[in-house]
Formats: structure tokens, C-alpha cells, sequence
């Protein structure tokens, strides 16, 4: 008997939370900046995201870019964003906290998880900067969190595929291990087959450059100024879903 497979289309707009609709997503991981790996969006967004994609959405909590140790007013401001977005319909969250030792920071990650309930958290990829894989899946499951999004520790989801499958089963079910990081589609059944993961994520963005942009800036010439993503086809996203499904 097939698994279930659940797919999550990270998405930074409008445009590509109906894509993924379209696509066969089952759910929107909703964030801002995913040239530095996702902020939290702006509450603007959310509240059109909700009003347009009936996807359930969960919402990336991270108030800056860069490490993911966070100041007592940084983590302030993440408790806000929490209960002004719970408040607003969403279906859940992502957060990812440290300590400076590169361990999971339980305590910090139970407070949000307990502000969330019932809503469900996911630990994100801070997770592949832990200092040890094993100890930290338990941190995240004592943290009450109900997933973990995770390359297995490396760059990429093909990379860390046999880390993801001892992630896996190491869990046994009492957290869900979602491949996440650099999923193509080409890649996309083989990872599935490698990790026998349920969940997978990823954002099916292709960046390139804007030339009428460069043209008018002056820099037609260096195609590296300016880059915006391009539109997310929902033919791609639904491509890579029933590859993850026929696997």
C-alpha cells in the first residue's frame, strides 16, 4: 500500500499560493524574502492569501534574517506576530529558535507551540544547523512541535537522503520528517523512494533576470543586479506532486 504524501508549496505571494492550489499542494508554507530563506510576511499579505487560496496556510515566524538565536525582543515580537496571525485564521506556524551552542532552544520553542495549541508548529531548517541531528529531533519532539522540516543537514534533500531516512525512522511517527531543501522535480522520486518520508516541501522557484529592469538601471550587461523569482506554474507543482505520489 502507497503512503500518503503530503506536499507544502513555499510561497512569498498571492500569485503562488493559488499555483500551488491549482497544482495539487496540500498546503502553503506562507513567508516574505526567500532570497534570505523567509522572513515572516507581512500581515497584509496573509490576509489576502486567506481570502484567496483555500489551502490550509501556516506562517513563517522569523523577524530578521541571518542565525536563529534570537534577542528577548526579537522573540517579543514573534509571540505578537503569533497571536495577531492565529487570530486572523491561519492553520499554523514555522519557527526554528537556538541556543548559541547550536542545541534546539526547547523552552522558547514550547512557549510558541503552547501559544499556537491547537494550532501545529513545525521546527524549520535551524534544524540542519544543530550540532547533533539525533538529539535534536528529540529537543523538537519534547518541544511539542509536529514537524520538522529538514535537508537531513545538508544542502539539499538528494545530498541528505540517507540522513533523512535514519531521521525517519528514528522518529518511528511521533513527529512528521518533511524533505525540504533543493527539491526538484527530477530528484523528487527518488528522494521519496531514499527516505521514505510523507511530507515534502519546497518552492519550485527559478530565478532569472529582469532585463527591462537592468536595461533601465544601466546594468543590461550584468545579469547578477537583479533578480527577481519567476512565476511558479502550477503544471510544475502538480509534476512534482504525483512524482512524489507514484514513487
Amino acid at each position: 500500500m502507497k503512503r500518503e504524501i503530503v506536499f507544502e508549496l513555499c510561497a512569498e505571494s498571492v500569485e503562488a499560493c493559488i499555483a500551488g492550489q491549482e497544482g495539487g499542494a496540500d498546503r502553503i508554507e506562507l513567508c516574505t524574502a526567500l532570497i534570505e530563506d523567509g522572513l515572516t510576511p507581512s500581515h497584509g499579505l496573509v490576509r489576502v492569501v486567506l481570502d484567496r487560496c483555500s489551502l490550509p496556510i501556516h506562517v513563517l515566524l522569523r523577524p530578521r534574517a541571518g542565525d536563529f538565536q534570537y534577542s528577548a525582543a526579537e522573540f517579543s515580537v514573534m509571540k505578537e506576530d503569533l497571536l495577531h496571525l492565529k487570530a486572523m485564521g491561519v492553520s499554523g506556524f514555522v519557527v526554528g529558535i537556538l541556543h548559541a551552542d547550536a542545541t534546539v532552544d526547547i523552552e522558547r520553542t514550547r512557549e510558541l507551540v503552547d501559544l499556537a495549541s491547537p494550532l501545529e508548529v513545525t521546527f524549520n531548517r535551524a534544524f540542519d544547523y544543530t550540532a547533533l541531528l539525533e538529539q535534536a529531533l528529540e529537543d523538537v519532539i519534547a518541544a511539542g512541535c509536529r514537524r520538522v522540516l529538514t535537508a537531513g543537514g545538508e544542502e539539499d534533500v538528494v545530498t541528505g537522503a540517507a540522513a533523512l531516512a535514519r531521521l525517519v525512522e528514528q522518529a518511528a511517527g511521533r513527529v512528521e520528517i518533511a524533505a525540504g531543501g533543493g527539491l526538484r522535480s527530477e530528484d523528487a522520486a527518488d528522494v521519496a523512494r531514499a527516505t521514505h518520508a510523507r511530507h515534502f516541501h519546497g518552492s519550485l522557484r527559478q530565478w532569472e533576470a529582469d532585463t527591462a529592469i537592468l536595461a533601465t538601471a544601466g546594468h543590461a550587461e550584468n545579469s547578477s543586479m537583479v533578480r527577481p523569482p519567476s512565476a511558479i506554474d502550477s503544471k510544475d507543482i502538480r509534476a512534482l506532486v504525483m512524482k512524489l505520489r507514484n514513487s
